[in-house]
């Protein structure tokens, strides 16, 4: 995903893996010196043609004006009197709704507006154990709107559909007219498949040029309340935005703020993400202009919400020979990278892998990786742990690279200290002497910053992958309830700012993990900080407290990664240091080393000319 806006609590968790990771290298040299299947023409039987009632909005039987023949004359008259009028679909009309469902999903569709009014997943639950309802209570509405020849405008979301729902070969098929007289009508198909969460929606008119105002182009607007679905509120919305593709394959997303707006062109589908599920709305031609707003309803993470965001759309359309003609499609399910992949039309950038080659890892590495793991392991626990061991012992070298330079540096730490000592007033000479000293022992300060670098894509692709990886959606791991999560071993009676309401294991045990990790790197090299440079060993403080708090609410795989991953950092540290690294070796080759004649390379040379002369200069200057 092209990730041009970035939310400011990814940007505080970027940091503080940077932090860790600047340290680990600062170490290093501290101690020295981070598509509708279109319709079956083949109709095999008439389900319903007339859809079954909804018992909390139909009209009651009781109310409905019995049919006489004067009633029927009257309303006989009503029809010739409102032919050619928007009017005539409402006469006797009837709240009603209609089914259409597979193994997957349950749509309910209104015959007020023909529009989908109920989304339902079948095979997932809420953290509450309720069933995951998209769409519920008007929570939506998909509406299109322009003006018949009176200059009035017209919005279908008033008007009643007349529905016609047939079996078809491949699924079912629901035609909704909109009549404005029997030959004259704006249609609306849906076609749903087996086991798909994949509506397919066209648009049709017949005759509607005669009825509108074609030199005013139409517009559809689309509205959606995002229910809460997560434990979580602060943490879902988070991940509840606007996904949209544009320009080709371009995609992007609304900023976090209280109100985002956003207008592109040439936009190809528009997705109402909210974090684990998303609505999307497709057309088979990029529409020429929308517009996106997103409105934060959370004001308070304290307070016990229904809806996370609101979200609309704005995207006007064009009439092709006085009609409407548009072939779309609806999606509603989960936001599942395997899912969203199979349709070949970038969906799976809905899902937040990262950019760049962050996205890249996870997207070829992580996600198959793990998906393999968890289809041979019983749990997604010891996915996680062995996953976490596999990666760490890839890093393994980079690793020993970065504790190879720290030893390194650690035997020259006495002469360092005498050159600063020697040169404590003169901050250019000791630079020089500095450089001079690494130039004839063969030692670069830079050797250890490279490992460390080359592992931030890794620590922020996985980052990036926990709290978006589906499948780890209220799977339970330890005292774990749901490692998509946080893991709440105790409630508060109160609310701590950034911390929440409840205390998490798992990043306490990744935050003693850290700070154990950054003391065995510290020791006592750590006890005064390289002039101009910050105080590490407060650093060494507050980086594990930054994490405890950080990490409260997060998912609890992201911290079971983190803990685990520190301790198997430790326990190869302890054997590179043991075991494989001498430090008497390092030092008998240093001292060998100093023995050699060096060439300068140009670079050194040119760089020591420089302080030369600034040396020079500032001399000069003192005489003055």
């Amino acid at each position: 995903m092209e990730n041009k806006k970035v939310d400011i609590n990814t940007v505080i968790g970027y940091v503080l893996i940077a932090g860790l990771l600047f340290w680990m290298i600062y170490t290093q040299q501290s101690n020295l010196s981070e598509n509708p299947p279109k319709e079956d023409n083949k109709q095999t039987e008439v389900v319903q043609d007339k859809p079954e009632q909804n018992t909390t909005e139909a009209q009651s039987s009781e109310n409905q004006t019995p049919q006489t023949p004067q009633n029927d004359s009257i309303r006989n008259s009503q029809l010739q009197t409102l032919k050619g009028s928007f009017d005539y679909a409402n006469i006797n009309a009837e709240d009603n709704l209609t089914t259409l469902e597979n193994e997957v999903i349950q749509l309910k569709i209104s015959n007020k507006g023909g529009q989908v009014v109920e989304a339902k997943m079948k095979q997932f639950d809420s953290y509450k154990g309720d069933p995951i309802y998209l769409l519920k209570n008007d929570n939506a509405k998909f509406n299109i709107q322009f003006q018949d020849k009176s200059g009035r405008l017209i919005n279908t979301a008033d008007y009643y559909f007349t529905p016609k729902l047939t079996e078809t070969d491949n699924g079912q098929r629901l035609s909704m007219k909109l009549k404005v007289s029997e030959d004259q009508y704006l249609e609306y198909v849906y076609q749903m498949n087996p086991n798909d969460y994949m509506l397919d929606f066209d648009i049709y008119s017949q005759g509607l040029k005669e009825v509108v105002n074609t030199s005013q182009n139409p517009q559809i607007n689309w509205f959606l309340k995002a229910y809460r679905h997560a434990k979580s509120i602060s943490y879902e919305n988070r991940y509840t935005e606007i996904v949209y593709q544009y320009d080709g394959d371009k995609d992007d997303y609304t900023s976090q703020g209280d109100v985002a707006e956003e207008e592109e062109k040439l936009v190809d589908w528009i997705a109402y993400k909210q974090h684990f599920f998303t609505s999307i709305l497709l057309n088979d031609q990029p529409f020429e202009k929308v517009k996106m707003i997103s409105r934060n309803l959370v004001q308070d993470d304290e307070v016990d919400t229904l809806y996370t965001k609101s979200f609309e759309s704005q995207i006007p359309l064009k009439f092709k020979n006085g009609e409407i003609v548009e072939s779309m499609n609806f999606y509603y399910g989960p936001a599942d990278y395997k899912v969203l992949k199979k349709y070949d039309r970038n969906l799976d950038e809905i899902v937040p892998t990262g950019w760049g080659i962050f996205g890249w890892i996870n997207e070829n590495v992580f996600i198959p990786f793990f998906e393999f793991l968890s289809s041979v392991l019983p749990s997604y626990g010891l996915a996680i742990i062995l996953m976490t061991i596999v990666v760490r012992i890839v890093l393994s070298p980079l690793l020993y690279k970065s504790y190879l330079s720290q030893a390194k540096m650690k035997v020259l730490r006495p002469e360092i200290n005498e050159i600063n000592e020697k040169y404590k007033d003169n901050a250019m000479k000791r630079q020089q002497e500095t450089m001079t000293l690494y130039s004839k022992t063969g030692v670069s300060p830079m050797s250890g910053c490279l490992p460390g670098l080359l592992q931030i894509p890794v620590f922020y692709a996985l980052f990036q992958f926990f709290p978006s990886a589906f499948v780890l959606r209220q799977k339970s791991f330890l005292w774990a309830e749901d490692l998509s999560s946080y893991d709440s071993i105790a409630s508060l009676p109160f609310h701590i700012p950034f911390y929440g309401d409840h205390v998490s294991l798992f990043p306490i045990l990744a935050s003693i993990a850290i700070f154990i990790y950054m003391t065995m790197t510290t020791g006592q090299n750590m006890q005064t900080s390289q002039p101009g440079m910050p105080n590490m060993k407060i650093i060494m403080y507050i980086s594990p407290v930054v994490m405890l708090i950080f990490f409260n609410n997060y998912a609890s795989g992201l911290s079971l990664y983190y803990f685990i991953s520190n301790l198997i950092t430790i326990g190869i540290m302890l054997v590179i240091k043991n075991y494989i690294i001498d430090e008497n070796r390092i030092l008998a080759k240093i001292e060998a080393n100093k023995k050699k004649p060096k060439k300068k390379g140009k670079f050194a040379q040119r760089m020591q000319d420089m302080m030369k002369q600034a040396e020079e200069q500032k001399r000069l200057k003192n005489k003055k």
